[in-house]
């Protein structure tokens, strides 16, 4: 097992204890996520894709509150912009209109 500490900060000021079995520290590879959403929950799919095949494989599903997911957003843009400042832009490939988008 593994403890991560959250930081203090001025919006929480609560230092929080996470606790982290092993396994789920070694993380999931995901190169495919698909959003849905009702008027109370938002569910995420994370999925994996093995190039040149038909068929991907959920390997993790998080159901969060909306305010979570807003906040999850934030976090996400925020550490975006951090990378790119310290390794550079994220370049995102043209769109191809035949591929699904999701959103």
């Amino acid at each position: 097992m593994s403890d991560q500490t959250k930081p203090t900060t001025k919006q929480n000021p609560v230092n929080l204890q996470l606790q982290m079995d092993d396994d789920i520290a070694q993380g999931k590879y995901v190169n495919f996520a698909i959003v849905n959403h009702t008027a109370t929950e938002f569910v995420l799919d994370f999925v994996f894709v093995q190039p040149q095949q038909p068929r991907g494989k959920v390997t993790t599903r998080v159901i969060t509150s909306p305010l979570h997911a807003k906040r999850m957003a934030m976090a996400l843009q925020e550490n975006i912009k951090r990378f790119e400042q310290r390794f550079g832009t994220i370049q995102v490939p043209a769109v191809n209109l035949s591929d699904p988008v999701v959103h």
